[in-house]
């Protein structure tokens, strides 16, 4: 692999995880992320509230991304060989953190929408 292109990477990503998980997990970012976006504009400001509790279950995404890596490669922490491996597994860690907090709330926000009261409090 003499260079690293847009393509070699999508296909690493579809040989790790399979055509269909990978494009799967895709959609489900992109679902999530508009989502997330139309609360935004629907709101016209954050929750605070909702977006502590989104805060707090951001360690367990980057265990489950960690984990779900892990999982998908066959392969330890023991496996660990240098320091990309571990700049990786961080940056592994990150995005499933950020991931599950835009998911929760996102979700939060979904089941239950800001009220004008709230609005002006938080």
């Amino acid at each position: 692999m003499k260079d690293l292109t847009f393509g070699t990477i999508l296909a690493v990503f579809e040989e790790i995880f399979g055509r269909w998980l990978f494009w799967g997990m895709v959609a489900a970012a992109a679902v999530v992320t508009l989502a997330y976006l139309y609360i935004l504009i629907r709101d016209h400001s954050i929750s605070w509230r909702k977006f502590l509790l989104a805060q707090v279950s951001m360690p367990v995404g980057a265990v489950a991304a960690v984990w779900f890596v892990m999982m998908m490669t066959h392969s330890r922490l023991s496996n660990i060989g240098g320091p990309v491996d571990v700049i990786v597994l961080l940056a592994v860690a990150a995005a499933g953190a950020v991931g599950i907090a835009i998911l929760v709330y996102t979700a939060q926000s979904l089941l239950w929408p800001m009220r004008s009261d709230e609005r002006a409090r938080d």
